[in-house]
């Protein structure tokens, strides 16, 4: 247990500092690419963050433990806008370009109703991972599209980007993802080693420790954004990575240990995760301009996930 306890903590604080390098590295490669802060954000920034969750779901399903590879994908998804988004408006409130609430936050409500429409009979099977897969692949394309037809003036000035050298910017780049993937996967391995001691199913543990576990990267690349005034790419990088939770790491346990569902997924954990979904969406899509994610919706962001831990504490006992 205090081994456990001492990789957690490890964990936790190398994730801080690689995040820091992460992002630098990110938002100097968009400078030296010619390309917008918001595609870095979904893109690089969303798959890198994403891939603890990938690299935990493979191992998880390749093991047999499908729930868990169910639980951290789905649970990712709850963590990244109830704890991440949640922390995140609640330090530096976020302001919503329009093209973000003209395009990728629609297209996240879409993937989500996919998803939903992959599980909600109960199974997750190959044809199943084919078409979140395809989906991942449209995904990208699109991105690609959309940023071809961006309009440079929807970002401000005050996203100005560090002014790194490309050797340097690479370095970070690479170098923070590299310990970001490391320090997540000591900080997993101490959670769930703490969870079975304690006797906690592998779905809960898949949906509470390994979730947040996993997104924890996103939660320090959203925060270390924010506060350094990148806010497309705090914004973006939860929602790219939420469509890349969906897409590529669902579609693991449903092409590599395909299999029934546990039914709180689909009652329980699934309704959760829309409904938090919609109501970023509303947020970002209704009102006048400029809408924000401003300190009261992430009181009621964070409000929601603290009630879903208790439900879940509740509903497990």
């Amino acid at each position: 247990m205090t081994v456990a306890i001492i990789a957690i903590i490890a964990g936790l604080v190398a994730l801080t500092w690689s995040a820091d390098r992460f992002v630098s590295g990110a938002a100097a490669a968009a400078k030296s690419w010619g390309v917008s802060p918001m595609l870095i954000g979904l893109t690089v920034v969303s798959i890198g963050t994403s891939a603890p969750e990938i690299l935990v779901s493979i191992t998880a399903a390749l093991q047999g433990h499908g729930d868990i590879a169910v639980g951290n994908a789905i649970g990712s998804n709850i963590a990244n806008i109830g704890l991440v988004l949640g922390v995140t408006a609640l330090i530096a409130p976020l302001p919503i370009k329009f093209s973000l609430s003209r395009r990728e936050i629609p297209w996240l409500v879409l993937v989500t109703l996919v998803a939903g429409g992959c599980i909600v009979n109960g199974y997750l099977g190959v044809v199943d991972a084919l078409v979140l897969l395809f989906m991942q692949g449209l995904t990208l394309y699109l991105m690609f599209r959309w940023q071809k037809k961006a309009d440079n003036n929807e970002y401000s000035e005050g996203d100005e980007l560090p002014d790194l050298a490309k050797s340097t910017a690479w370095l970070y780049l690479l170098g923070g993802l590299a310990l970001l993937l490391a320090s997540s996967q000591l900080l997993v391995w101490g959670a769930v080693r703490v969870a079975e001691m304690m006797g906690v199913s592998e779905l809960v543990i898949g949906l509470t420790i390994v979730a947040i576990g996993t997104s924890l990267p996103e939660l320090a690349a959203s925060l270390v954004s924010a506060l350094r005034g990148h806010h497309d790419i705090a914004l973006g990088n939860v929602a790219g990575s939420n469509i890349f939770n969906l897409l590529a790491v669902l579609s693991v346990p449903a092409m590599i240990a395909p299999g029934e569902l546990n039914d709180a997924v689909i009652w329980r954990d699934y309704p959760v995760m829309l409904g938090l979904t919609v109501f970023v969406a509303l947020l970002a899509m209704l009102g006048k301009q400029p809408r924000h994610i401003g300190r009261l919706a992430s009181v009621i962001l964070l409000a929601s996930y603290c009630f879903y831990g208790v439900w879940l504490y509740i509903h497990h006992l």
